[in-house]
Order: structure tokens, then sequence, then C-alpha cells
């Protein structure tokens, strides 16, 4: 619900969940008053103190009010230069220069339901699920209009923001900043939550200290980059998983972003984020208007589970869109680690033959099927089929996977191009460069500017002429490099600071035009990995490709952090051979395999050449999966244990079914250890009165799935009450052995009042 109190200038959004307050001072300033739980009425309990603070200037009107000063004020979208000496939300440059600017509140509107944002992913929702407040701002010389827009979810934790900035003057102007919200907070007893990482290590989560002073979490690599995720929290000191307070914040976008905290000098915190202003100028003509990407903003008072459930819920049911966002995931192979670009018809029907019997649903092609492309040097922008690899075509290869009853995946990367290309020799003007100087290179290619509509209908042409050739099921669309000379030789040179945002717009279009017009393909991300792992994408693609490394010690961490903010039906998780690929480490067959439960399950390695015994170890593992699949893909999720704290060497995952009918619990161990304690695992988000009978068993290390063969401290068939479970937990059989998985899986009865 969405109130206003007009004798008091309150807005009051709340649900059961939350309570977010804003309020219109002296009728000109917009200031945040609360957020966290939520208040029957808010009745300003803690009411702003007139202080008089050295060097905190006035505004013209009060400048007899030295205990009135917008450096103290907490400011729901503040500007800088004209008295506020702390981090702006936005600036603009006017035509004379200067870069003042002044807004006062106007008025405001509330509708039912939430505004799409046009040319930009968002959440979406129906009238019955959401409200939306729109305040409007003006500059107080005219010059500019600031809408903020607030959508409330109606049945959980979460608020959307967004901002849409419209020039009203008669001259044009520069916008060199425009967050997408700004929040501020009374204190700075916080811990600040970032996500930071690399190529093959993203995501890992940093824990640390609100510190006085700036801190920015961002990326300047023109996409969101496996360096720093596009999310920030603050948590309370004391929050744990389970319990604790927290805000979460993730930037719907896929572009360069940035999140700031300060800490000012009299104790509090301002944070903002949006797209990294770095770089950025946007000209604005008059009349014309800049909408800002939107940002999710969480809260949750039960700890970073909490958060992340409130993420997920609206990812899965407000983010991802069409056929596959409610149906289950296709089990695949995927032939890259299992052939690189060595393949043909003959290989690749082998593979899909193996597959097939293994119980495997999808055959995938990665790179090396177009133009004359047998290494990453050339062929990137023709797709066009090399049919000295494939003498049948993308038909034959397709009828291979369908005749066995398998469906057919193909990889592109669209967004590239190479110099050693069809494409490029046409037309060298289609890339991001810069006059008079060398273009870099990364992994031979360079980037096509999407910033040019020639260049986005030429795409959106080749991979329909591509999908329309062959009965193609599955693209996995990846993006290999960052950008580097991000100039566009369509644009006036005072526009070039818009060339970084107008490339990621122009995928956007070329992305809902392809899945539109294909709506029967399951897409899936990529950018050599996790590289661009962030709700703009998923707002297209329903599922990524978590990170290249498919080592399961490696990815407890990578699916860990993923998971703060995306759910595991979003995740791509493959086996892979050992010793692994991208680490050099041996694993257990088993191990591997639980971990890659935990996400969209398949693939990566050639498994025509594994041995009878492994192969029964598959077709076992695949026919578990099928039976928990709906578990693991659409239930709800749990962090029992994180590689991110304690000893850091374990890791434990649990899933509920939606109808709370079966719930399974993943348990790793990365080390052996001497004199270790035996772990006790307490579950949660279980019925405390019900029946929850073990029906599977996987302790660490057993190859067989013969569950309950071997004496067990979980034997197999055991019947618990859910408070047992939660509040006692279940013990873990020790096995001193390195990089150890287990897995239980429990069945929910009806509630009993006597255990036979």
């Amino acid at each position: 619900m969405i109130e206003f109190d007009s004798s008091r200038g309150v807005f009051h959004l709340h649900n059961e969940h939350m309570s977010y307050v804003m309020q219109v001072v002296r009728g000109r300033y917009l200031l945040h008053r609360y957020w966290g739980r939520p208040l029957r009425e808010f009745r300003d309990s803690a009411p702003l103190q007139a202080i008089d603070r050295a060097f905190s200037p006035q505004p013209a009107d009060y400048a007899n009010e030295r205990t009135f000063s917008l450096d103290v004020l907490p400011q729901e979208y503040p500007g800088y230069g004209h008295g506020d000496y702390r981090l702006p939300a936005y600036e603009v440059r006017l035509a004379n220069g200067t870069t003042v600017t002044e807004l006062f509140y106007d008025h405001f509107e509330i509708t039912d339901g939430k505004p799409q944002l046009a040319g930009l992913p968002a959440v979406y929702a129906d009238r019955a699920e959401a409200e939306t407040l729109h305040i409007f701002l003006r500059d107080s010389q005219g010059r500019l209009e600031v809408e903020l827009l607030y959508t409330l979810m109606a049945n959980t934790g979460m608020l959307t923001r967004s901002v849409r900035i419209t020039n009203c003057g008669g001259e044009a102007l520069t916008l060199t900043h425009a967050a997408s919200f700004a929040v501020d907070f009374a204190d700075h007893d916080f811990d600040r939550l970032s996500l930071y990482g690399g190529h093959a290590a993203e995501r890992s989560l940093e824990r640390v200290p609100l510190m006085r002073g700036v801190q920015e979490t961002g990326s300047r690599r023109g996409v969101s980059s496996h360096q720093q995720s596009p999310f920030l929290a603050l948590a309370r000191r004391n929050t744990t998983e389970c319990t604790g307070e927290v805000y979460g914040f993730s930037l719907i976008w896929s572009g360069e972003a940035s999140f700031v905290t300060e800490v000012e000098q009299f104790g509090t915190t301002r944070v903002a984020g949006g797209i990294n202003p770095f770089g950025f100028a946007w000209q604005l003509a008059p009349q014309e208007s800049f909408q800002t990407p939107e940002v999710m903003m969480v809260y949750s008072d039960a700890g970073l589970n909490g958060m992340s459930q409130i993420f997920h819920q609206i990812v899965r049911h407000n983010i991802v869109r069409g056929k596959y966002q409610n149906e289950l995931r296709p089990i695949l192979v995927n032939n890259w680690e299992a052939t690189y670009f060595d393949f043909d018809d003959e290989k690749i029907d082998s593979l899909a033959q193996t597959a097939s019997e293994l119980g495997m649903e999808l055959l995938v092609l990665d790179d090396g099927w177009f133009g004359s492309r047998d290494d990453d040097n050339s062929s990137l922008g023709d797709w066009f089929v090399n049919t000295k690899k494939l003498k049948q075509g993308l038909t034959g290869v397709a009828a291979a996977a369908h005749k066995r009853g398998m469906k057919f995946g193909l990889w592109f990367e669209p967004e590239m191009i190479s110099e050693d290309s069809e494409l490029f020799r046409k037309h060298p003007e289609w890339i991001l460069q810069v006059p008079d100087y060398k273009s870099c290179f990364s992994r031979h290619q360079l980037v096509l500017d999407l910033s040019r509509p020639e260049v986005c209908n030429y795409i959106v042409n080749a991979v329909s002429n591509v999908l329309e050739s062959a009965p193609i099921d599955y693209i996995k669309w990846d993006f290999n490099r960052h950008l580097t000379e991000a100039f566009s030789a369509a644009l006036p040179s005072e526009r070039q600071g818009e060339t970084k945002t107008r490339f990621m717009l122009g995928l956007y279009d070329v992305l809902e035009r392809l899945t539109s017009k294909f709506p029967d393909v399951l897409w899936e991300s990529c950018s050599g990995g996790g590289g661009r792992f962030d709700a703009g994408m998923l707002y297209y693609m329903p599922q990524t490709w978590t990170s290249d490394n498919t080592d399961a010690i490696c990815r407890l961490s990578i699916q860990s952090g993923t998971s703060l903010v995306f759910p595991p039906m979003t995740m791509g998780a493959h086996v892979s051979v050992a010793p692994n690929h991208q680490v050099g480490r041996m694993t257990s067959l088993q191990v591997r395999t639980l971990c890659a439960f935990a996400g969209d399950f398949g693939y990566e390695l050639d498994i025509t050449r594994m041995s009878a015994q492994e192969k029964e170890q598959v077709k076992k593992h695949i026919e578990l999966y099928k039976k928990l699949r709906p578990t693991l893909q659409q239930g709800q999720f749990y962090r029992l244990l994180t590689p991110f704290s304690g000893t850091k060497n374990e890791t434990a995952w649990q899933f509920i079914r939606e109808d709370g009918q079966q719930v399974v619990v993943l348990y790793f161990k990365t080390l052996a250890e001497p004199a270790s304690p035996i772990r006790v695992l307490r579950l949660m988000g279980l019925d405390s009165s019900a029946g929850y009978r073990l029906t599977d068993y996987m302790p660490a290390q057993r190859m067989s799935m013969d569950f309950g063969e071997e004496k067990s401290v979980n034997p197999v068939g055991q019947l618990y009450y859910g408070d047992e479970l939660m509040y006692n937990g279940i013990g873990v059989e020790k096995i001193d052995a390195d990089f150890a998985g287990y897995l239980w899986v429990f069945t929910k009865e009806k509630r009993l009042k006597i255990f036979i």
C-alpha cells in the first residue's frame, strides 16, 4: 500500500514485510525518513534535530537558519554544489558550463501495477502484484524535471526504483551522472557486502566493515563483468545467514555499474548506485529524456538467506519471462571440453548416441561450427555453416540429436567480430574503434558497435537465418571480451560519452527482437562464463553459464556467491573431466555431480571415452537428478554453510520443493582435517510437526547408488519430526577424505503423533 499524509507531507510505502517512508519538508525538499520492518504508521518517533553544524551551508532562502542545511539532511535524490558536500545522485552540465542545479518537490501520482521502462529490462508486475509511486521534482529555474519511480511489490520485501530525467529548458544540457537510487541511513553500523572475482573465479563474497569516507564497487569494462557484480548489500554487524537485518541492491543492467557508499563526518551513510558515471555523458536536447536502469531494493530481517529468497522469488517470477520461466530445464551435454574446435559429423553423432543412452536430453554444439573457424583467430561475424566440418550442415547434427529423442543447441557470439572474417572485410567501420589509434585485441577479436542500428539489424538477421535453417532448440549466447576503444564512428563528438550505454541499449533491442521471434528456443547467456550474470540478461535469457571454471571445489564458492541474488534455476552447472581443465584438480565423479546438481545440470566432457563403470554411475546420477529436478530447480533454497565463513572448508545447501513434500540437502567438505569435530547440519524452513522420512542418502566417496547398503549414521527409511531436523540437526558421517560430497533426500509425510 502507498499512502500520502498531506498534512505532514509523508509518503508511506508498506506491506507485511517492510515500510519505506519519505517526507516533503518545507514544501520543497524530499527527505528519506525510514526503511525497515513494517510500521503501522509513521509518527516520527526520531525527528530530525535542528543543530548548527559548522561549515554546513544554508540555502539562500534560509540563510538566517544556521540549523538548516542540505549537508546534513537525508535526501532521496541529492545533487551537488548547492550545499550538500556528500556524493550526489545526479549531475548535469548546463550550456553555460555550470553543474549546479536545484531540485524541489513538485507533485506525485500513484498508479496500480508497474510501468514498463522503454528499451530496458525491468521487473514486471500486474495491477494486483504492485503499486507505483511517481514523485516529480523540478529545477528551481525550470531546466529539469526528475521523475522518481518507486514500485512496491505486494507480497515481498522488495521495492524497485528508477529515475527519468527530462530537459525542460530551452538549451541542450549534458547528463554526466544519473544514479538509479540513493538512500541515506542515520548511522554506519553496517558491514558492506559485495561480489568480486575474475574470469573463472566469479562472485566471491567480500564482507568488510563500512568505513568512513567513500567505498566503491563498480565496473569500467563496458559490461557488468566477472570482476565486480552489480550488487551491494549493507548488513548489520551481527547479521548471519539466518538472522539480522540486511539491505540488498541489485541493478537490472548489463553495462558498467557503480555502487558507492559514503560515511560522512557525522556518521551517517549514503549509498547510491546505477550506471557508472566514469566516462558517461548523455546529451539531452530540449524536451528529451533519459531513463535510468532499475534497481531492486530488498529489506530482510531474516538474514542473508531471507534477502536471497526475496531476490530469488522476484527473479523467477518477475524478471524471467516466456516459455521457460517455470519449465524444468533439460540435462545437457556440451561438446566444448570434449572436442574444442576439433569435431566433425561423426564425432558429434557419437556424442549424441552416448548422451542419449545415458539419459541426457540436450546436445549443445559449441564454438567452431561456422565460417572457416578452426581456432579462435577467425570467422566471428560469419554466421554460416562450416561444411568442411559439418558436411550435412546444422540440419544433420540437429537430426543426430532429434532422432535419439534429444534436443539440439548451438553456440553464438554475435556481438564480436574477427579481423579475419568476411564481415570485417566488408564493414571495417562497424567495430568500436578510436580514430588514429590501433585497436586492442582480446582473444583475437574485436567488438561490434551495437550503438549502430545497421549493426543490430545485421545480428538479428544473421542469427534468424541460422535459427530458421535448422531445428534448433537452445542457444548459448557468448561474449568473450570486454570493451576498449569505446568510440562510435556513427556518433558526433559531443555524444561519444553515450557509446557504452548505447551499446547496451542496442544489445537489449537485439535480444528483445530475437527472443520474441523465437519464443520456443531456450536461451542461455554467457560471457566467458559468468562475466555478464545479471538481472538484465536474465530478463531475456532465463539462465546463464555461471563460470568457465567447471572444477567442483571452485564452483562451491562461485555458486554460493551467485545465490546471494540469483536462484539455482538460473545457473548453468556441469560435470567435467578430472583432472579439471581449468585448475588441474582431481575430484570424484560423485562430488562433481552433486555440485552440478545445484543448478541447470549438464555435462561438459567427452562422455564417449568414459569407462563402462563411469557410464553406469552417470546413468544412475541422471536418474536421481530427474527425480529431484523440481526440487533442485524450483524449490526454496537455503545456504546452511558457506565457503565464505568459518573455516571456509565447508559448504551446505538445502532445497525444499514448492509443495513442501521433498527436501534435498547437499554437503561438501573441501579438505580432511585431523581431530576434526563431528558436523551437524541444522535444516531450515521445515514443518516442525510433520514427519520427514530419509528416502535417499549418498555419503561421501561412495560410488554405488544403492542407497542404504552400508551401516550408516543416517539410515535410509528413518522417520524424523521436522523440529528435530531443524533444532537437533542431522549428523554428517565422518570420512577422512579430501573433496567429500554428501546428499540426503527427505520425503514429507503427514503429521503423526507416533512414529513407528
